[in-house]
This record gives C-alpha cells, sequence and structure tokens, in this order.
C-alpha cells in the first residue's frame, strides 16, 4: 500500500511507505515491541528508493538485536532476553515485508523463519503466562497463541484478528499486552493468507472471514478461564474487514472492534486505476487488461514493487484476475446482518479505506459506535501508528464498560 504524508509529524522519510513503516515501529515501542533510537538510527541513512538498503536495515537491526536476545538467555537474563526477542521479531516482520516487494524472494522463507524463531523466543521467556495452541479448522489447524490474564480466574478473552502483513510481535503492541494489562485472556492465530499460513503452507486469504473465525470462537469456548458471555473480537487493519464480515454470520460475540472500519477491501486497489482499465475490468477483459497494467508497470516500478507486495497472499496470478478476487471482499450487502455491538476507530487521514469507518458505521447504526482520532492529537494515519497507547485507553475502555454492562 502506499501510504500518504498527511500527518502534522514530521516525516522520518521522504519515501512514503518507509515512513509509514518507521511510523509503526515507533507506535509499537510503547509495548515493548521496539526502541525508538535504534529504529530511527538504523534507517535514518536509507535513501528514497533504495529497497535493498531498506532491507538491509532491517535485517541487520533484527539479527543484532536477536543476538542480545540470545546474550541475555544464555545467561538467564530472562527479562532482557524476552524485550530483546520481542523487538527482534518485530525488526524481522519489517525485513519480510521489505523483501515481499522484492524480484528475488528467495530469502523471504528464511527471513521469516527468523521472524518467527524470535517470536517463539519472547513467548520462551516471557513472564506472561502464554501456550502455543493449535485450533482446529477444516481438515488442518490453525497455529495460535493462548494468553491467559493474570488473575488465572474466568475472565474476558479477547480474539485478536491480524491485517494483510502484519507480524505477531506488531499484534501484541496493538492489542494483546494492553488486554493483558486489563486483565483479559488473549487469543492470536495466523488465519489464511497470514504469515505461518502464507510463507510455510502457501495458503492464501479467504473472503468470507466466518468460516474461519466461527471455528476459533468454537475452540475458545472450549479453553479453562473463558466467560463465554464476555468474548470480543479486535480487528486490525484488514483484520477490519474479516471481523465485520464475520459478524454479519457469527453472533456469539459479546461486542468487537475494527480499527478502522472497513467495508471495502478492494477500493484501497480499484481507485489507483485511470477509467479506461477500470473499464476493461468491468467488460472482463482479462486479456487486454493484463497487457496494459503489464505495459504501465514497466514505467513505474514502485508500483509494481508495491503490487508484487500487495498480490502475493490473495494466491492470483494475473493482474486482472487478482483485482476480480479482491473485489469479493466486500460486506456491503451483508452489513444490516450485524447485531454485534461494534466500536470502530477512525483516524483522520486514513490513507487506504478512507470514509469507510463512517460508511460501516452508517450500515450498522443500530449496534456501531465510533471513536475518532485525529492529526491534532498525534493520532492520525492508518491505524494511528504514532498513538496506540491512546487507542488502547479508548478502545479498551469502550471494552470494559460495553462487557460490564
Amino acid at each position: 500500500m502506499n501510504a500518504h504524508e498527511k500527518s502534522e509529524i514530521k516525516p522520518f522519510s521522504v519515501n512514503q511507505d518507509y515512513d509509514f513503516e518507521i511510523r509503526t515501529a515507533l507506535g509499537h515501542a510503547s509495548a515493548g515491541a521496539g526502541d525508538p533510537g535504534e529504529i530511527l538510527a538504523a534507517t535514518e541513512q536509507v535513501r528514497k528508493n533504495d529497497h535493498e538498503g531498506w532491507f538491509d536495515a532491517w535485517k541487520a537491526l533484527a539479527d543484532r538485536t536477536a543476538q542480545i536476545a540470545d546474550t541475555a538467555a544464555g545467561r538467564g537474563h530472562r527479562v532482557s532476553a524476552a524485550d530483546a526477542y520481542l523487538r527482534a521479531s518485530a525488526y524481522y516482520g519489517v525485513a519480510v515485508n521489505a523483501l515481499s516487494s522484492l524480484d528475488d524472494t528467495t530469502r523471504l522463507q528464511p527471513t521469516f523463519a527468523e521472524q518467527r524463531k524470535t517470536w517463539d523466543g519472547f513467548i520462551a521467556h516471557t513472564s506472561a503466562d502464554v501456550t502455543a495452541i493449535r485450533i482446529p479448522y477444516e481438515d488442518d489447524a490453525l497455529p495460535g497463541y493462548w494468553f491467559r490474564g493474570a488473575s488465572g480466574a474466568t475472565a474476558p478473552t479477547l480474539i485478536a484478528v491480524n491485517g494483510s502483513d502484519g507480524a505477531l510481535a506488531g499484534l501484541w503492541a496493538s492489542c494483546i499486552e494492553a488486554a493483558l494489562a486489563r486483565g483479559y485472556n488473549v487469543l492470536a492465530f495466523d488465519g489464511p493468507g497470514q504469515q505461518s499460513q502464507l510463507f510455510e503452507k502457501n495458503i492464501p486469504f479467504r473472503p468470507d472471514w466466518e468460516h474461519v473465525l466461527t471455528p476459533v470462537l468454537d475452540h475458545v469456548l472450549t479453553l479453562d478461564g473463558v466467560d463465554p458471555d464476555k468474548v470480543a473480537v479486535y480487528g486490525i487493519s484488514q483484520g477490519g474487514y474479516w471481523v465485520a464480515r464475520a459478524l454479519a454470520f457469527e453472533h456469539r460475540f459479546a461486542a468487537a472492534i475494527t480499527d478502522p472500519g472497513v467495508v471495502d477491501v478492494s477500493t484501497s486497489w480499484t481507485s489507483h486505476l485511470p477509467p479506461s482499465l477500470t473499464k476493461l475490468l468491468d467488460a472482463g477483459d482479462m486479456a487486454k487488461f493484463d497487457k496494459e497494467m503489464a505495459f504501465g508497470l514497466k514505467f513505474s516500478p514502485e508500483t509494481a514493487r508495491t503490487w508484487a507486495f500487495r498480490a502475493r497472499p490473495y494466491g492470483t496470478t494475473g493482474y486482472g484476475e487478482t483485482i476480480q478476487a479482491v473485489r469479493t471482499y466486500t460486506m456491503a450487502d451483508v452489513a444490516g446482518q450485524i447485531t454485534t455491538p461494534l466500536l470502530i476507530l477512525s483516524p483522520e487521514n486514513e490513507q487506504f479505506w478512507p470514509g469507510q469507518a463512517q460508511q460501516l458505521a452508517d450500515l450498522t447504526s443500530s449496534v456501531s459506535t465510533v471513536i475518532p482520532f485525529t492529526a491534532a492529537e498525534g493520532a492520525d494515519g492508518h491505524c494511528q501508528p504514532m498513538a496506540r497507547a491512546l487507542t488502547a485507553q479508548r478502545m479498551f475502555d469502550w471494552l470494559d464498560e460495553k462487557l460490564a454492562g
């Protein structure tokens, strides 16, 4: 996705995508999944479109931080090891995303393996009560992590749904750490097209997320310490679409949060197409569409890299096939079926799905609440990257009160 500079905070990079990644990484620092000084030091010399340099910067930072973690673990410093493993996993996550847009993807799986290895290092050393689990799903299982609330007693539970390219360390920073601090149990997992399912099994996304979230909820309700009347779900980035879509069919959740509201995923793709290409797409002329797209992308290498990165999880080949697949990721026609109390986060200057938070609110007006985030607060842009503590305060205060009620 191409990030647009609209925040009042001075950019950290002249490359808009790099700037957004840096902002996100800095925001993760509020939950320990980054350290601002090392992030800024590692990235400040990367030139505007030096994509190899961008990968190298994050890979080197991740490698160095992983070595710190290994050394601390070897000397019995569990807290230091957990902290460093978490940061390293988050940094490897950015490196994986950097590789996804490069022509040479041979380093992709090995780098993801390092990302998951350091995440597992964090799990092994953190003071949080966490267990790796397998969630029955169709003919296989989804990998998950079950975090128990501090009390160890029956508690409210949050199911955390990641976005299209987020690492588990990022999900920790976005909601898991804040939920645990408030006494919630949390389940995090990799769904179709996400993380291990994509890089290890080559399983693509699917639009009908109710067929994912319902078996996940079924499994959560079998776990010890779960109050079945107080299970909520949170979705970040494209997870906001997946959660909202599932809620139209799955009505057992006590409450839900989308960060932000997403109704139609495809607009972040189609809004950049010229009318002539849109006309070909609508007419079903895939051969001509693919030919003209291929020709146009020869003159726009930055767009070509973004396309490669974003298309990979859909499991498609041709340009037209990809767009047609993404067009099925809409829930406008089923949003009226949502009966779950729904909190919709709505950041000013949302760059990927502008206006869709309010659109989702309009479609679910009987059950939804909108919370705005502004540039004046330093909380604008997709998923409020520089204001995650503020985000946690607002969404968990709402959720606490909703579940108490």
